[in-house]
Order: C-alpha cells, then structure tokens, then sequence
C-alpha cells in the first residue's frame, strides 16, 4: 500500500489519533492532522514553506488542494493554512495560506486565497472565490466569485454544519474498520 505521508527537509506530517488519510492522497512536510481528521483520495498537502494544521473532525474531500504562501522579507511570517474544528472542505476545493474557522462548510471547487479569514459557522457555495484578504464574518452563506454575503444562516444550516462533520468521521471509521488507510 501507498504512503501518503512524505517528509520534507526533516519534517514529516504529525497525525492525531483515529485519523483516516487515504493512500492515494499526498501530505508533504509541515502538516498536523488533529483527532478523527479524514483525509480523502486524490488530495494534495504541501505544508513545505509554511505550515498546514486541520482541526479535530475536519474533512478534506476528494481532489482538493492545501497549500501555502512562504516566509518573506516582506511577509515575515508568509501564510500558514490554518483549518479549524468540524470543518468540510468539499470536493476540488483550493485553500491557500489562509485560516477557516470552526464548522465551516467550503463548498465543491471553491478557491480560498492568502491570508483570507473565514470566521466560525459559515457556508461557502461551491464554485466561489474568496479573494486575499477577505473577512467572512460569522453566521452567513457566501457565494460567488468573487463571494458576497447572501443571507444569515437558518437554524436548519447551522445544524447542518455539525451533522456534515459527525457524518465524515463515522464514515472515516468505516473506511478505518476496512483497513483503508488507517495510519
């Protein structure tokens, strides 16, 4: 079987406990995987100039890319990915060198650009760019490219939010209980 865990100038990814990642993913240096975190097939880590932390029951779905911006003279600290608690990356979805808060859904083939925050109980609609630097404030659904604040959160989404997480952790144990993938 594949391993998808690759070390870069001495620093190999650290994964939390019950985590699944699945062997046609690629994770590459500076990454932390907290508890019950599922990483998907097909998806692309690069924590090589920067770091990559994922959130206990996160989920990374398939064909997305994780990467982030380098140190600089201008840019002393560059700009770590920084994913929070119970958060869904959905399908082909890019996040670069930027921080997403807790219970956030990030919608199919969105594009999440440097140093844009995504603050806590938010939904991204799939296809939308969130350009750098750009704040989304808590308790909304974005869309669009470039995203716009649509409409608060129903109770009905919120709720959503922690269900899509709890969901991808009991069907990561599933693919953990068939010895996909289990590190």
């Amino acid at each position: 079987m594949l391993n998808p865990l690759r070390t870069y100038q001495g620093i190999s990814p650290v994964v939390g406990n019950s985590v699944y990642i699945d062997p046609l993913s690629v994770l590459v240096g500076d990454i932390h995987l907290d508890d019950d975190v599922s990483i998907w097939p097909m998806v692309a880590a690069r924590g090589d100039v920067n770091s990559i932390c994922i959130g206990k029951r996160s989920n990374i779905q398939d064909g997305t890319v994780l990467h982030v911006t380098h140190k600089s003279e201008s840019n002393p600290a560059g700009y770590p990915l920084t994913i929070g608690d119970d958060v869904t990356v959905g399908h082909k979805a890019m996040l670069h060198g930027c921080t997403i808060g807790d219970r956030v859904l990030v919608g199919m083939g969105s594009l999440i650009l440097d140093n844009a925050t995504i603050c806590d109980d938010v939904i991204i609609g799939a296809g939308s760019l969130v350009p750098p630097g750009k704040t989304l404030d808590s308790g909304f659904l974005y869309v669009g490219s470039p995203v716009k604040q649509v409409r608060p959160l129903t109770d009905k989404e919120r709720e959503f939010l922690a269900y899509s997480a709890a969901h991808y952790v009991r069907l990561k144990d599933n693919y953990i209980n068939e010895s996909y993938g289990n590190l």
